[in-house]
């Protein structure tokens, strides 16, 4: 891995699943909101299965209200964000000062969205920000281990939540995870071949064991 040590490592892994944890848990919680307001008030129940979260909430209103914003919630939007600007602060010399504005405008933009007034928008606006702070990696970082790092997080954790969501399709599924491969490979990282040879064949079954394929992804550094 050339200069980045063992720990800056495991700090850019999880910067890149962070922020694509809160960006695909963003956009479920837009689908959400709409059928919980329209459809179905309990749908957020299934949502707390779908994301192995405990069922906190006292009512779908109370849903909405905290699970984007709760700093006390380890599962909220709000906390996952904070970890994502944990890791980019530490990681500053990687990423310089452009690339980590994008986190820190998410963070004031899901700030801005708890105070209720336009909430919906700001959310969107964390979402825009995300999305800048990918484009920024690309445009900015100039070490290419550590991008394929970061890339490499982030298509691990869309896999995880994609198959835990049970929302994509096979073909989805395999479009991720060959996504993930070559920047597993890219990465300088150690991890596991095997458990990736085994988890390529379930992707294409429609009948997959989803409880099982969560479990291999989680073996992928073991």
């Amino acid at each position: 891995m050339g200069i980045i040590s063992v720990e800056k490592a495991d700090n850019l892994l999880w910067l890149g699943r962070y922020t694509e944890r809160v960006h695909t848990t963003l956009k479920e919680f837009f689908i959400s909101y709409d059928r919980m307001i329209d459809e179905d008030e309990d749908f957020y129940k299934e949502l707390c299965v779908r994301f192995r979260m405990p069922d906190i909430y006292k009512s779908h209103a109370d849903f909405i209200t905290n699970y984007p914003f709760d700093e006390n919630n380890p599962d909220s939007i709000m906390s996952n964000l904070m970890r994502a600007y944990d890791n980019a602060v530490i990681l500053r010399e990687f990423l310089g000062t452009e690339t980590l504005s994008y986190i820190q405008l998410a963070v004031y933009a899901m700030q801005k969205a708890k105070l209720g007034r336009e909430t919906l928008v700001d959310l969107m606006r964390v979402t825009d920000y995300i999305l800048a702070f990918w484009g920024s990696i690309d445009d900015e970082v100039d070490d290419e281990t550590a991008r394929n790092i970061i890339k490499a997080g982030k298509r691990l954790e869309r896999l995880d939540l994609y198959i835990c969501l049970g929302i994509k399709t096979n073909e989805d599924l395999i479009r991720q995870y060959n996504r993930l491969v070559p920047r597993l490979q890219n990465s300088g990282l150690s991890y596991n071949q095997s458990v990736l040879d085994t988890l390529e064949p379930m992707l294409h079954d429609p009948h997959m064991n989803y409880k099982t394929a969560i479990a291999l992804l989680e073996k992928v550094f073991d």
